[in-house]
C-alpha cells in the first residue's frame, strides 16, 4: 500500500479504462504510464479495472464489450477512462458502428449530459490559423471551455439504442411517419429532441463552471450561447431556458449566437471566448472545429459529466491507419488524465487530486514552452511512446518536489 497515501488518509480511486480500437490502446498506455508516476510518488491511488471494447474486439468476439461490463462502470467506477471507438467494417446488424455501447450506451445510460472540451493553446504549439496569418504569437489568447449537451437533439434515438444494448434490454421501436409532405422516394430521418430540463442542467453546469474558472483565474468569465434559434424551435427552447437561468448570475457576462456566425467568430476572434454552451450535435461540430486553435485533434481532451457518473476521453478516433505504428499524439489522452484528476479533486473535495491535476497540468505546458519532442501533427519526429515517456519525467520530477 501506498505509504504516502496512507499518511493522507486518501480515497483509492476506482478507474475503469477501456482502450477501445486502434491508436486507442496506445493512448491509453501513455495514459496508464502517466497515472502509474502519480500513484508512485504522490498520495493518489487507483484500482485500475481494464476491459476490452469496440470494433476490434466485436470482431473477434461477436460481443462489443465482455457481458457486466456497463454494470461494472454503473457500480464499481469513480470514473471511466477511454481510448477510441470504431474499426473499419466493425458493423452491428442494424447498422450501427460496433462499439457503441462503450461511450454512447454509456453517456445515455449514465446520464453524462455535459460534454466538456478545454480549448487551449500551449506555448511551443502553433495553431494552422494564427500560424499561417500573423507574426505576433499569443497563446493565451485562445483559453476556453465548450460545453455540449451529451444525452438529447440529434444523437438522441442512437443514444437510446446504445444504451438500451448496454443494459442488455431491447432496443426502441423506431418512431414510424407516413410521409414527409413535398418529399418523394426513399426518406431517412432522424428526430431532435431538445428537452427543458436538458437544457437547464446543462446551461447550469456552464454557470457553475464559469465560476470555477474565475474562482481559479481571477479573470471575469463570459458564457456564450450558441444556438440556431432563429430556424429551430428545440433551439429557441435552449435559448429560452439560457436568458432565464442568465438572471439567476447577473454577475457572469453573457452573449449569444447563431452557430453559422458563431464558427466564424470562434476561428477570428478565439480571445473573445470563455465559457460556451451548446445543443448536441452543434457542439459536436463546434467542438472539432476549435480543436484546431490547440493544434489538432491530437491535442484534444474531453469530460463526460453527470450527477453521478464522469468518463473521460480524448477527441480523436482510432485512427486505424496509424494503429501500431507508435505515431499519434497522446496528449490528449494524457489532458484528459488531467481532466479527470481535476474533476476528482472538485467531486470528492480532495485537495491532493486536484494539486495532481495541476502538476500534470504544469508538465504538459512546460513540455511545449521548453521546445520537447512532439509527434507528426505538430511537425515534430517523435513516437508516441517518446512523447508520453517525456511527460511522465517531467511529472516525477515536480511530484518529488511537491511531495518529497
Amino acid at each position: 500500500m501506498n505509504e504516502k497515501r496512507v499518511q493522507w488518509l486518501m480515497p483509492e480511486y476506482r478507474v475503469t479504462v477501456l482502450p477501445g480500437d486502434g491508436t486507442g490502446k496506445e493512448v491509453i498506455r501513455e495514459a496508464r504510464k502517466v497515472m502509474d508516476v502519480f500513484e508512485d510518488l504522490s498520495p493518489l491511488s487507483f484500482k485500475i479495472t481494464e476491459i476490452p471494447c469496440g470494433g476490434e474486439y466485436y470482431l473477434e468476439t461477436g460481443l462489443e464489450w465482455p457481458e457486466g461490463s456497463f454494470e461494472h462502470c454503473r457500480d464499481n467506477s469513480d470514473a471511466i477512462l477511454l481510448g477510441a471507438i470504431g474499426w473499419p467494417d466493425a458493423k452491428l446488424p442494424n447498422g450501427d458502428n460496433a462499439g457503441g455501447q462503450c461511450i454512447l450506451g454509456l453517456r445515455s445510460g449514465l446520464d453524462l449530459y455535459a460534454n466538456v472540451r478545454p480549448v487551449k493553446l500551449y506555448e511551443g504549439v502553433q495553431h494552422k490559423v494564427h500560424g499561417m496569418f500573423t507574426d505576433i504569437w499569443e497563446p493565451e489568447l485562445v483559453d476556453m471551455v465548450l460545453v455540449r449537451e451529451n444525452t438529447e437533439g440529434l444523437y438522441h434515438s442512437l443514444l437510446r439504442r446504445s444504451a438500451q444494448a448496454a443494459k442488455g434490454g431491447e432496443k426502441d421501436e423506431p418512431i414510424v411517419i407516413e410521409k414527409f409532405p413535398g418529399l418523394d422516394g426513399e426518406v431517412e430521418w432522424d428526430p431532435r429532441p431538445i428537452s427543458r430540463n436538458g437544457s437547464e442542467r446543462v446551461i447550469r453546469f456552464s454557470y457553475d463552471l464559469a465560476k470555477k474558472r474565475e474562482a481559479r483565474t481571477g479573470v471575469a468569465q463570459k458564457i456564450t450561447c450558441v444556438d440556431k434559434s432563429n430556424v429551430s424551435r428545440g433551439c429557441r427552447l435552449f435559448r429560452k431556458v439560457f436568458r432565464e437561468i442568465s438572471n439567476e448570475y447577473p454577475s457572469i457576462e453573457t452573449s449569444e449566437a447563431f452557430i453559422d456566425a458563431f464558427t466564424m467568430w470562434l476561428v477570428r476572434d478565439p480571445e473573445d471566448l470563455d465559457v460556451v454552451v451548446l445543443p448536441n450535435m452543434f457542439g459536436d461540430i463546434a467542438t472539432d472545429l476549435a480543436s484546431v486553435l490547440q493544434g489538432g485533434m491530437g491535442m484534444a481532451a474531453s469530460a463526460n459529466i453527470g450527477d453521478n457518473h464522469m468518463l473521460f476521453e480524448p477527441v480523436h478516433g482510432s485512427s486505424p491507419k496509424y494503429a501500431g505504428k507508435d505515431k499519434v499524439n497522446p496528449i490528449a489522452a494524457i489532458s484528459s488524465v488531467q481532466l479527470m484528476l481535476d474533476h476528482l479533486g472538485s467531486r470528492h473535495d480532495d485537495v491532493v487530486a486536484t494539486t495532481c491535476a495541476d502538476i500534470l497540468e504544469t508538465a504538459v505546458s512546460q513540455h511545449f514552452s521548453e521546445g520537447g519532442d512532439v509527434t507528426y501533427d505538430l511537425g515534430g519526429e517523435a513516437t508516441t511512446t517518446e512523447v508520453g515517456d517525456a511527460i511522465a519525467s517531467r511529472c516525477a520530477n515536480l511530484l518529488r518536489e511537491q511531495f518529497s
